[in-house]
């Protein structure tokens, strides 16, 4: 087998569904950060909140964004559903078909096996529930926005919109460690992610099962570790052993690692994880 060259399409497709969606994802939580504006916009205009008519203009401002945030939920959970039945899938099928195509097998080999479907599911569902997560955390922040914004305008001071909008960023997305970032970068990491993590196992999966492969080929960035960006144990260009390609079929959030089958390795007892292919 001659060894994988790297070419500028390997992954246009996966780039191209990745960045579809990240685009669609992005766009649903617009909604919110755009209704957010107009909330503070209209709440901004009434003149105390104890004015005549002030309790119905609240209300009727409020109703109009909690419709915007039932919106984005919508929109939002509708495309997690098409990203994990129909967008997963088809990076699994992707990542099975160019591993055949580098081990000069036919690609005709991969079906939709028992082991393959078994395989996904196990990959799409906690991708599909973190996702979900994310969207259930926005819609709590958003609430509790519009809690704070409705206080504010019942207020003698009224709404100051500039500390409103920097307490409740509804276009940042707040990870564990309290860290915010633009919903954008968020989710193109994330779904970067999950696309190639679940390409690189159909690679993986199609190379033990239809190829009876023991080792794999890691392309990777020429800086990037094996378990982890800054690990010195660097990947591109070694070996590793199926079951280690398993345990780390990415390193990182915007890991570009791809795996190639090396069936022509198999039975070698003298290859160790990490010996240059």
């Amino acid at each position: 087998m001659s060894t994988p060259t790297r070419t500028r399409d390997d992954r246009a497709e996966l780039t191209a569904l990745i960045a579809a969606g990240a685009a669609q994802l992005t766009t649903a939580w617009a909604i919110l950060h755009t209704s957010q504006q107009t909330l503070l916009d209209r709440l901004a205009q009434i003149q105390g909140g104890r004015a005549v008519g002030a309790a119905q203009q609240i209300r009727t401002a409020l109703v109009a964004f909690n419709a915007d945030v039932g919106e984005f939920d919508r929109r939002a959970r509708a495309f997690v559903e098409r990203w994990a039945a129909q967008d997963l899938p088809t990076a699994y099928r992707d990542g099975a078909v160019r591993a055949l195509e580098r081990a000069e097998a036919d690609r005709s080999l991969f079906t939709w096996t028992a082991n393959h479907q078994a395989a996904l599911t196990g990959l799409t569902a906690p991708f599909w529930a973190d996702l979900i997560r994310r969207i259930t955390e926005a819609v709590r922040r958003a609430q509790a926005f519009a809690r704070a914004a409705q206080d504010a305008a019942r207020s003698a001071v009224g709404v100051r919109a500039e500390q409103l909008l920097a307490d409740h960023p509804l276009d940042t997305v707040i990870y564990s460690n309290q860290a915010r970032h633009p919903v954008r970068s968020w989710a193109a990491a994330a779904l970067s992610w999950q696309g190639v993590a679940t390409a690189n196992h159909g690679a993986i999966n199609t190379a033990r099962d239809e190829l009876g492969a023991e080792w794999m080929q890691v392309r990777d960035g020429p800086e990037c570790g094996w378990t982890s960006h800054p690990d010195t144990d660097h990947a591109d260009g070694t070996l590793r052993s199926v079951d280690e390609c398993a345990a780390y079929p990415s390193a990182h959030h915007g890991c570009i690692r791809e795996l190639y089958p090396r069936p022509d390795l198999t039975g070698r007892t003298d290859i160790a994880n990490g010996d240059p292919a």
